[in-house]
């Protein structure tokens, strides 16, 4: 077993067949961008999700979607392209999806990573949204609050 975990982008969207007996199978296209000598240089991994595991997700995927991928990678297999020249085919039989937190699409960078919602009017939910939610922008505290302020001799280690 080689466990393998990647991070990419899908390059298309994904494709759902069926083997002869039944069984539902996806596929994507993962493209991971890897810095070699200073040439970025992108390399494709196939995907298969076997039956109805990450169906959810499955139906929020499209292409460009950014996602990490945890499973077992298959050996390597060595094919002649169109124009002759050998390629690889990097496999993956996934055993874990998860959307990335670091890859966001052109069209929702102009909205905000997380939105956050007032479910109640008490003053201390509305000061815990604000601050998750300027935790979530990114924005560093100006102000300083007595519960995260803590001494040295407070550090477990």
């Amino acid at each position: 077993m080689n466990l393998i975990t990647i991070a990419g982008r899908l390059g298309v969207d994904p494709e759902v067949r069926f083997t002869s007996n039944g069984q539902k199978v996806t596929t994507l296209r993962v493209a991971v961008n890897v810095r070699k000598s200073g040439k970025e240089e992108t390399i494709w991994y196939r995907v298969t999700v076997w039956g109805e595991n990450f169906d959810k997700m499955i139906s929020f995927l499209k292409k460009g979607s950014a996602l990490i991928v945890v499973g077992d990678l298959a050996k390597p297999e060595i094919f002649n392209d169109r124009e002759g020249k050998p390629q690889v085919s990097m496999n993956i039989t996934a055993s874990s999806l998860m959307f990335s937190p670091f890859g966001r699409s052109d069209k929702s960078q102009d909205s905000p990573a997380v939105s956050v919602e007032k479910t109640s009017s008490s003053p201390q939910n509305s000061q815990t949204n604000e601050q998750y939610a300027s935790f979530a922008a990114g924005e560093k505290k100006t102000e300083g609050s007595s519960s995260e302020e803590f001494s040295d001799d407070e550090i477990p280690f």
